[in-house]
């Protein structure tokens, strides 16, 4: 076994294609191919599943992926400090629901660990793809939360995908909206005093069960709705449209400014905000110090 091979794994899994992989290493696919398939010989393992559509890893693989991650984090930072002229690249991929708190941990975590050169990805994406990236560890950590309508369906998918879910914290349902909407100066809010409003969701793509939904109280109905993609437009159209969203009431001012303000939703749910990983992955240091920041974050917005 070599660190090239244990790289080459890393790699495919990080593009999720052989093809792709060997573009990005400068070798060609049978010599990639290879590569596994000695790697796995001497180990008596399957690393990877293969069909037409590509590869995908297997239970054992997943499980190997987690010791390789390691060892070549290890080995990175051997290299940072032997060889101060060349500090190491370092890699951490999140994949999270669109919460303010996962982007400032992040921002965080890459001032600390900034280096000339580094490779840091951020994904806020739908709720079934942050599932699907760490399941297919493109992601280490994915963000989401469950809440008691979603919790046994997530849990079972979760669970199917050998993933594991760790509470961050939970909070009362909010409703983000803008500093000079009509309902900005109440205490509370109800349904009915939001009823004329627009409701403004993240759209969840083919998978758009509300089990899948960014936003509690998914199965309510509402006369006027608005679907996007990304924090910013959302936000955008709640100042634009007096529209309004669900979520934690966990708000950043450096990254939203004051325009947007959360209040207290007149309801009887709880919305438990989490962390998954992939049971067989051996979380990296980075993503361990990512989690800390998380957590920390998380705890100065509570005192606010």
């Amino acid at each position: 076994m070599t660190l090239q091979q244990l790289k080459y794994i890393i790699e495919i899994v990080n593009c999720g294609s052989m093809n792709l992989a060997a573009q990005k290493l400068f070798v060609s696919q049978p010599s990639l191919s290879n590569a596994v398939k000695e790697l796995e010989k001497e180990l008596g393992i399957e690393i990877f599943i293969r069909t037409n559509k590509g590869v995908t890893l297997s239970s054992s693989g997943q499980e190997f992926l987690g010791y390789a991650r390691q060892i070549i984090e290890q080995t990175e930072l051997l290299e940072q400090r032997y060889h101060k002229d060349k500090p190491a690249r370092r890699l951490l991929a999140v994949s999270t629901q669109h919460y303010a708190f996962s982007v400032n941990a992040f921002v965080n975590l890459i001032k600390e660990y900034a280096q000339d050169e580094y490779d840091f990805t951020l994904r806020e994406t739908k709720t079934h793809e942050i599932i699907d990236d760490v399941k297919n560890m493109r992601s280490e950590i994915g963000v989401l939360y469950l809440s008691k309508f979603n919790e046994q369906v997530i849990r079972k998918i979760l669970q199917e995908n050998d993933l594991c879910f760790k509470e961050l914290f939970t909070a009362n349902p909010h409703v983000f909206l803008s500093a000079k909407h009509p309902l900005a100066n109440k205490d509370i809010v109800t349904f009915a005093d939001l009823e004329p409003y627009p409701c403004l969701s993240f759209e969840q793509g083919i998978y758009n069960s509300f089990y899948f939904a960014e936003e509690i109280h998914s199965t309510i109905s509402h006369r006027k709705n608005i679907y996007v993609s990304d924090r910013a437009t959302l936000f955008n159209l709640s100042i634009g449209l007096n529209g309004y969203t669900i979520s934690t009431g966990v708000l950043s001012e450096d990254l939203n400014g004051t325009n947007i303000i959360a209040i207290p939703l007149d309801s009887d749910e709880k919305i438990c905000v989490g962390y998954i990983y992939n049971k067989y992955n051996h979380l990296s240091k980075l993503a361990q110090s990512y989690i800390k920041k998380l957590e920390h974050y998380i705890a100065l917005s509570a005192k606010l």
